[in-house]
């Protein structure tokens, strides 16, 4: 049996009624189910996408309103991995307020890093204190994780589209960067390697040489994954003509990164606001105008070639600034102070602990007040702009003068991203709802923090 009307014949007592009109199916032919519903000339469907979905790229919900297979309506609807990571650092030192934000978008957590002590830097005005090492290596850490975003967003989008030999490619060349970037911080991922100030720790006495194979082993096999994503029949017809977001749109919701130089604007922070010295390395910022699932996926194919070129031109500068600082000489905020790694590669070494412990009262006093302290930032606010794997990425850190931030808010690209998704589906099919969502690659970490 079947019958439409307004009531709802499952509704718990005291429920609100259902908004619209309520389809109710007990028992009977599924023909004659359909056959009646055809005559009712009413195929409006309403489809939760989520938050649970492996094709959603994190915990995302999105409601979707269909007619048969296209989309009429389609709403994100954010907040169910919510973290609260800006309002937990105001509770922590301005050091240990990396140990949260790295976990923020967490495909590319160096960039988080390294946007908010760039801003934090700026509040402390030693920006000109950073050594050229520093820089030289926060750089080659972040096109190692350009590079790793890139191969997961390829990587997963290829396999949602069917073509799973992409996954398995992407994550064997990742593989290799999350070696180097263990080797260098201890951890694969949220490695809060990047601090006011400088970096953790230099590169390790086999690091140069790690890198410069890992560099080598990168060259050689990215060539198969371009021809892979770029001549694929699947990905080319199920890319081309979909999800197409002109300039205008984008610059209308706030769209940066790969996804606007695919629609023909060529805005790359590295270039238009360089940090880092980023205006002394040789590189290009990839553009292409057809403003649709192909270009954004292709667009991604060639910064990852970009970032092999400025990661080339690393190995050349670090062999140059061997030995140099990688923390600012300035005690009262170099932390932890002096740190040196044990023989093993982990904790401290016996010499560092040595001096602290049983060599100097002074050192151990001055140790244990900067790491449970901090140290204090004149009050006042900063925010720097950074060129992230999939956009802008900027923190605003506001200091009231204490050990401690008063505000901090990350500008997420991918929270910005998700506006555009609703531009992207509707009046297009439903499969193609998964396209979209890879091509924007957003991480709901970032979003939900």
């Amino acid at each position: 049996m079947s019958a439409s009307s307004t009531e709802d014949l499952f509704a718990a007592p005291g429920e609100e009624a259902a908004e619209g009109t309520v389809y109710t199916v007990m028992g009977g032919d599924w023909d004659e189910v359909a056959g009646g519903q055809a005559e009712r000339d009413d195929e409006r469907i309403v489809v939760n996408m989520g938050p649970q979905h492996p094709s959603t790229h994190g915990v995302l919900r999105v409601i979707l309103e269909l007619d048969g297979e296209t989309v009429t309506e389609l709403r994100s609807s954010i907040g169910h991995l919510h973290t609260g990571i800006e309002k937990s650092m105001e509770y922590r030192t301005w050091t240990q307020g990396v140990t949260f934000c790295t976990r923020m978008d967490y495909v590319m957590p160096l960039h988080n890093e390294l946007a908010y002590c760039l801003s934090v830097e700026k509040l402390l005005e030693i920006e000109d204190q950073i050594t050229e090492r520093t820089k030289i290596i926060r750089v080659l850490m972040s096109e190692w994780m350009r590079i790793a975003s890139h191969l997961v967003a390829l990587g997963t989008g290829g396999m949602e589209l069917g073509a799973t030999t992409m996954m398995t490619i992407a994550f064997r060349e990742r593989e290799k960067i999350m070696d180097f970037f263990e080797a260098v911080t201890g951890l694969r991922m949220n490695h809060a390697y990047i601090r006011p100030g400088g970096v953790a720790q230099d590169l390790p006495d086999h690091g140069l040489q790690l890198l410069k194979d890992t560099l080598k082993s990168i060259k050689k096999q990215m060539p198969e994954f371009g021809k892979l994503a770029g001549m694929n029949p699947i990905v080319r017809s199920r890319l081309i003509g979909v999800g197409h977001l002109d300039l205008a749109a984008c610059m209308a919701l706030g769209v940066t990164g790969p996804l606007l130089r695919a629609a023909g604007y060529s805005y790359d922070l590295r270039k238009a606001l360089p940090y880092c010295d980023y205006e002394t390395y040789d590189f290009d910022v990839p553009v292409r105008d057809e403003a649709d699932g192909y270009a954004r996926f292709l667009n991604r194919v060639d910064e990852m070639w970009e970032s092999v070129k400025i990661i080339d031109q690393c190995v050349k500068r670090l062999e140059e600034t061997l030995g140099q600082r990688v923390m600012v000489d300035d005690p009262k905020i170099a932390w932890p102070a002096q740190l040196s790694i044990g023989s093993d590669g982990q904790g401290n070494s016996n010499e560092h602990l040595n001096h602290i412990m049983g060599q100097s009262m002074e050192a151990l006093i001055h140790h244990f007040k900067l790491v449970t302290e901090g140290f204090r930032v004149p009050p006042g606010q900063a925010y720097v702009p950074t060129e992230s794997a999939k956009g802008e990425l900027g923190a605003h850190v506001v200091s009231d003068g204490g050990t401690r931030p008063f505000r901090v808010h990350f500008r997420d690209p991918s929270f910005h991203h998700l506006q555009a998704l609703p531009a992207l589906s509707e009046g297009g099919f439903l499969a193609d709802v998964v396209v979209n969502i890879a091509t924007l690659d957003p991480v709901l970490g970032g979003v939900d923090r």
